[in-house]
């Protein structure tokens, strides 16, 4: 079953949720979209200048979202064009012990949008300093 985007999200994209299934939390299962296509590579905390300013993972996240938001600007395209997330995490249980302030982060860089979105958990990632990477999918209308 298609689902108009909700009123909060000025998305161009219909967002796809079976109406027997449990409401999906924090994320669409699935995402219609018709446009021109933005890709971006694993984005991860550190500063333009490729600088770690913390070792925290709640701000490392912070700005690896950040981060996405201003490469997206150079396609013209905004959070509420994104139609998936995919998340690498080093550890699980620090993200589960953070939700509501990851939330709360989410929504204050991303705004009420929630794309599909996938989370894996991996040893590590090739940065030693990085907690978080983040690949991204945008579509920007025609």
């Amino acid at each position: 079953m298609m689902h108009p985007p909700l009123e909060s999200q000025a998305s161009p994209h219909d967002f796809l949720h079976p109406k027997h299934w449990k409401p999906a939390l924090g994320y669409a299962n699935g995402v219609v979209a018709k446009g021109r296509m933005v890709f971006l590579g694993g984005h991860i905390g550190w500063n333009g200048q490729q600088e770690f300013e913390t070792d925290n993972f709640v701000e490392q996240i912070e700005q690896t979202l950040k981060n996405i938001v201003e490469v997206l600007k150079e396609a013209q395209a905004k959070p509420e064009h994104l139609v998936r997330l995919t998340w690498y995490i080093t550890d699980k249980r620090e993200y589960l012990a953070n939700l509501r302030e990851i939330g709360r982060v989410y929504k204050r860089v991303l705004g009420a949008h929630f794309p599909a979105m996938a989370m894996v958990q991996v040893v590590a990632l090739i940065e030693d300093r990085a907690k978080v990477e983040i690949e991204a999918t945008a579509v920007l209308p025609e």
